[in-house]
C-alpha cells in the first residue's frame, strides 16, 4: 500500500522538477553531457551585438572552453565555436582559426524527439541540446593529450539552472 502513494508522488515531483528547469532562460541553463563527465554553462554577459548565447564547455581537471553562438543570416541558423586561449584584440582569421576547437550548428532537442534550433537569451532553456561532431572534432586535435577528460558524447541535457 505504501508504494502505491509514494510512486505517484515521486513521479509528481520529478516532473516538477523538470517544470522549474524548464523555466530557467537559456542565458542562465546549465547542461551535463548524456552519458558522459563534461558540462556546459551559459552565461548571459554578451558583450558583442552579434553574439546570442555565451557559454563554457567544462572539462573535469581541465581547461574550460570559451564558446559562443551567432545566428547567421539567410537562412537562419544558430552556429557556434567553441576557443581555447585566443589572443584578444585586432587578431586575423588564422589567429581564431587556430584557437577554435569546434564550431558548427547548435540544436535543441525536445524529449518528444522534435528537432529545432537553439532558443535565444530570454527564451526557455532547451531541454537538450545537440553539438554536432563536438566530441571528434575534440578528440582529433590538439587538447586530446591523453589526459584531458574529453566529451565522449554530442548531446547535453538540461541539469540546473544559475540563480
Amino acid at each position: 500500500m505504501r508504494l502505491r502513494t509514494f510512486l505517484p508522488g515521486l513521479f509528481a515531483a520529478s516532473c516538477l522538477a523538470g517544470q522549474a528547469l524548464a523555466a530557467c532562460p537559456q542565458e542562465l541553463s546549465v547542461y551535463t553531457e548524456v552519458n558522459g563527465e563534461t558540462g556546459i554553462d551559459f552565461r548571459p554577459d554578451s558583450e558583442a551585438a552579434l553574439v546570442a548565447n555565451s557559454f563554457r564547455l567544462v572539462l573535469p581537471q581541465g581547461p574550460l572552453l570559451e564558446g559562443h553562438v551567432m545566428w547567421t543570416q539567410g537562412p537562419e541558423r544558430p552556429f557556434g565555436a567553441l576557443m581555447l586561449d585566443c589572443p584578444q584584440g585586432d587578431v586575423t582569421g588564422e589567429e581564431i582559426a587556430a584557437c577554435t576547437h569546434w564550431q558548427g550548428v547548435v540544436y535543441a532537442l525536445g524529449t518528444d524527439g522534435e528537432i529545432g534550433l537553439i532558443p535565444r537569451q530570454g527564451e526557455d532553456a532547451a531541454e537538450r541540446l545537440l553539438f554536432p561532431d563536438l566530441s571528434r572534432m575534440l578528440r582529433a586535435g590538439p587538447l586530446n593529450d591523453g589526459k584531458a577528460v574529453l566529451p565522449e558524447w554530442d548531446v547535453y541535457a538540461l541539469s540546473g539552472c544559475q540563480e
